[in-house]
Parts: structure tokens; sequence; C-alpha cells
């Protein structure tokens, strides 16, 4: 099953969709083994991800494992945890911050990837881009009403925020996010690695 990862892996690096990455340098930025349990599916890799070939290596990334409720150790072993973002690229900067994943990257590629990790049993889905392509029709009206209704996608799927320290206003106007959705994902985290 490795060997069937890493040939999807190799192919996507060399499809020509990607070559513009191949020229810059860029690695597909991503995680995962066939006895991944957990996968965390984001927006697509920061230009420091991309540099340093390190998923959710920033702030984002300890606030992240924080609401996790694992060590980096563990958050980085990719026996227990996947990290398959919506894009494996870093897709430049626009206006207001990096730009989205290209659209046509998931629906090709994310099949393949989690076929290759058959014993995954929670999503956690960070963001509007994942939440929309992974929830399709379920997904509410906009993330605060999906991440609010978590409730409702478990067991498989726990929708999340992004993690950036930036959005302190989003938390500051939703305190039940810190008080009731954190302490439950840890708890869903916990399960599915078995601790209890």
């Amino acid at each position: 099953m490795t060997d069937t990862l890493n040939a999807v892996v190799n192919e996507l690096t060399s499809d020509p969709s990607n070559a513009w990455a191949r020229d810059l340098g860029y690695r597909p930025v991503w995680a995962g083994s066939p006895s991944a349990r957990i996968v965390i599916i984001g927006q697509a890799p920061g230009r420091r991800a991309q540099e340093s070939g390190i998923p959710w290596d920033d702030a984002s990334g300890v606030r992240l494992r924080s609401w996790l409720g694992v060590r980096d150790e563990e958050f980085y072993n990719p026996a227990l945890f996947a990290i398959v973002p919506m894009d494996f690229y870093f897709p430049g900067k626009g206006k207001t911050g990096d730009l989205p994943p290209r659209r046509d990257f998931a629906p090709r590629w994310h099949p393949r990837i989690l076929a290759g990790m058959p014993d995954i049993t929670l999503r956690v889905l960070i963001g509007t881009h994942a939440q929309r392509f992974y929830l399709a029709g379920r997904a509410k009206t906009n993330l605060t009403e999906t991440v609010q209704s978590y409730g409702e996608y478990l067991p498989t799927e726990f929708p999340l925020v992004h993690p950036s320290p930036l959005n302190y206003r989003w938390h500051a106007k939703n305190p039940w996010f810190t008080a009731e959705v954190v302490p439950e994902l840890a708890r869903q985290v916990s399960t599915v690695l078995g601790r209890g």
C-alpha cells in the first residue's frame, strides 16, 4: 500500500498540471501512510510550509495541535495523522492573502491518495474549501454555521475554522467554539487514537 501511495504522489509530481511547481523547485507538501487514522484536510500549504516541506510548521499549526490535544511527535507521525491539503503546492499570494487552492486538484488526486489510507476514520475539515468539497450539499450557509453544527457530521467528519492567530475577531464573536467544539475535537481524536 505504501508503494501505491508513492506511485500516486510520483504521478502527481510529474503531471503536466504541476509543471509550474516543478519549475519553482516545489515538492508536494503532504503526509500520510496506509495506517493513518486521522486526516487533516486544510486549504494549501503556505510559503513557509512549501519552503520547509513541513506542513503546519507555524503558529497556526501550534494552535491546531493544541485543539487536537496531541503532541508534535504524534501529529507528525504519518502512522497516526495524514495531512492532505486541498492542493499540495503553495498557490501564491493574492491581494488579501494566499490564493485559494486550485479547484481541480482535490477532485483529481484526493480519492486516489485516500484510497491508499484505508484506516482513516476521522476527517478534520479546516476551512470553507475543504468543507464544501467533503460535505458537499451537507455544509451550512457559511463556515460559522457549519462549524457550529459539527455534531451533525460526527463521527466521520469534523469541520473547523482555520487555526490562524489572525482569526482572533472570529473567536471573540464565537466563544462557543473554544468552550464546546475544541474539547469535543480533542475527545474524538483521543478515541480514534485509542486513548479511551
